[in-house]
C-alpha cells in the first residue's frame, strides 16, 4: 500500500516552488482586500460605488476567479486606507 502524500508533499510535487510562492502571495492578497473591505463595513457594491470597479469583478477578485491589475489593486486598496508594498520574505 502506498502512502499517502501530504498536501504539501503533493504541491512540491506537482508545483514549482515559483508558482508556490505566486499562489500563496495570490491568496495573501486577495485576503487582504476582503479583511479590508470587511473592516470599513462595505459590501461588495458599496466598495464599487467608492471605487468604480464594477461588483462583479470585484466578486471575481475576491472569489480567486481573476487576477487583478496593480492599477485594480490600487483603486480597491487606496479608499480603504490600505496600500500595495513590496516586503522581503
Amino acid at each position: 500500500m502506498k502512502n499517502k502524500l501530504t498536501w504539501n508533499e503533493l504541491e512540491r510535487e506537482v508545483f514549482t516552488p515559483e508558482e508556490i510562492a505566486a499562489s500563496r502571495a495570490r491568496v495573501q492578497i486577495i485576503s487582504a482586500v476582503i479583511e479590508a473591505r470587511k473592516e470599513k463595513g462595505l459590501s461588495q457594491q458599496e466598495l464599487a460605488d467608492l471605487t468604480g470597479v464594477k461588483q462583479p469583478a470585484i466578486a471575481r477578485l475576491e472569489n480567486g476567479n481573476i487576477s487583478p491589475s496593480v492599477d485594480t489593486l490600487n483603486r480597491l486598496l487606496i479608499p480603504l486606507g490600505k496600500k500595495i508594498a513590496v516586503v522581503d520574505e
